[in-house]
């Protein structure tokens, strides 16, 4: 009788899921990290400002206490509209988990800080 998969087979199956398992660990501890650090990173690239907001607005709702800061990655070199529109839209007490919005280490980059540490 032979069996219903062989050698190559299981090497090939085991080899994709390997490959995914370190896939997602990545990703997790990435995750992960940020969340201990009390910083949420956003990267919005390539989506308009729709999206944008509602992804920020997702990552707000899900933000709990030790989070303090969430991290908006938006870019620079492709417009302004994104950073504008934060500001906009949840600049002045808009957003009343927001205390202030800063700019973050270069000009594509916003950060929203929830409280102070």
């Amino acid at each position: 009788m032979k069996e219903p998969y062989g050698m190559a087979d299981l090497s090939a199956w085991f080899r994709v899921n390997m490959g995914l398992r370190k896939k997602f660990s990545k990703l997790f501890k990435r995750r992960m990290v940020h969340m201990l650090s009390g910083i949420i990173e956003i990267d919005v690239h390539g989506k308009n400002v729709e999206e944008a907001f509602k992804e920020i607005r997702k990552q707000l709702n899900r933000a709990n206490a030790s989070v303090y800061r969430i991290r908006v990655i938006h870019g620079y070199h492709g417009g302004t509209r994104i950073r504008d529109g934060i500001r906009e839209e949840f600049g002045y007490e808009r957003e009343p988990k927001i205390k202030r919005i800063t700019m973050g280490d270069n000009p594509g980059i916003t950060e929203l800080v929830l409280r102070e540490l």
